[in-house]
C-alpha cells in the first residue's frame, strides 16, 4: 500500500520524502500532498519569512524550508516545541525553522512580520469565524500572501439541510466547518481585507485522502476510511484558498 504513496507525476516534490518518515509524523491527511498542491497558487521566494499555522509534528515546515529556502515559524498548540525541533534538527533545517507553541487566536508576533501565512488541514478549527481574517492578516506585510488547505464539502451543509449520516458518524458537528471553495471565496473577498487569488477544490482530494488513510493501516483510522468509502467522492474533498493582503 505504501508504494501507492509515491506519485512523482502528481507530487514530484513530495515524492522525494520517505513515506515512512511522513507516516511517523502523521496527524491527518497527507500534509505534503496538500502543501505541494496549494503552493501552485502562491509565490514563495528564498529568504521569505513564512508562518506555518497549525504545523503539527513539522513535516510541512521541513518541506517549506527545504524546497523553497524560506525561514519558517512553525506554530502549533498541541505539539511540544521540543518534539518539533527534534524533527527539524534531524531533517537538517533547524537553522531555518523555529517551533512555537501558541493558540491561533493569541499569536505572539508583531504586526506585519510575515511575507506569507500558510495553514494545512488546520484552519477549519479556528478560521471560520467572521472576524478571524481581520486578525490573522494583521501579521502579514502589505502584499503578503495567505494560503489555506482545508477539508471541504462540495455542497454546503446548510444547502443539504443536515450533516450526512456517514460524515456525522465520523466527525459529528465539526463538519459544519467544512465549506465549499465558493463559500471561502465570498467569506474572504467580501471583507476587502484581501484580494482572493484562487479558491478551488483539490482535483483528487477525496481519492488522495482515502489512499493516505488506507496506507496507515491503523485501526483508529477505520472511521475515517468508512466515511470516505461511503462518500465515494460525492461530497468530500479539500479546498485551496489563496489571497494577497
Amino acid at each position: 500500500m505504501r508504494d501507492q504513496l509515491h506519485q512523482p507525476d502528481l507530487y514530484p516534490l513530495t515524492s522525494k520524502y520517505d513515506a515512512g518518515w511522513l507516516l511517523a509524523l502523521d496527524m491527518g491527511p497527507n500534509p505534503l500532498w496538500l502543501m505541494e498542491n496549494l503552493l501552485r497558487d502562491l509565490r514563495l521566494e528564498p529568504g521569505m519569512r513564512v508562518l506555518d499555522l497549525g504545523s503539527g509534528r513539522g513535516a510541512t515546515s521541513v518541506f517549506l524550508a527545504r524546497e523553497f529556502d524560506v525561514d519558517v515559524v512553525a506554530v502549533d498548540l498541541w505539539v511540544d516545541p521540543a518534539t518539533a525541533t527534534a524533527v527539524f534538527e534531524d531533517a537538517g533545517v533547524a537553522d531555518r525553522v523555529e517551533a512555537v507553541r501558541a493558540e491561533a487566536h493569541s499569536l505572539p508576533f508583531d504586526r506585519a512580520s510575515f511575507d506569507a501565512i500558510i495553514s494545512i488541514d488546520a484552519y477549519e478549527y479556528f478560521g471560520t469565524a467572521d472576524g478571524y481574517l481581520a486578525y490573522i492578516t494583521r501579521f502579514l506585510k502589505p502584499g503578503g500572501q495567505l494560503g489555506v488547505a482545508t477539508p471541504a464539502m462540495r455542497r454546503e451543509v446548510r444547502e443539504i439541510g443536515h450533516i450526512p449520516h456517514h460524515i456525522r458518524t465520523c466527525v459529528g458537528w465539526e463538519a459544519m466547518a467544512w465549506h465549499t471553495a465558493d463559500w471561502w471565496r465570498f467569506q474572504w473577498a467580501i471583507t476587502e481585507l484581501v484580494t482572493v487569488t484562487s479558491a478551488r477544490f483539490q482535483e483528487r482530494g477525496w481519492a488522495d485522502w482515502l489512499r493516505w488513510e488506507r496506507a496507515k493501516n491503523a485501526p483508529t483510522e477505520d472511521g475515517v476510511i468508512a466515511m470516505l468509502e461511503a462518500d465515494g467522492g460525492e461530497l468530500l474533498t479539500f479546498a485551496f484558498i489563496t489571497a494577497v493582503k
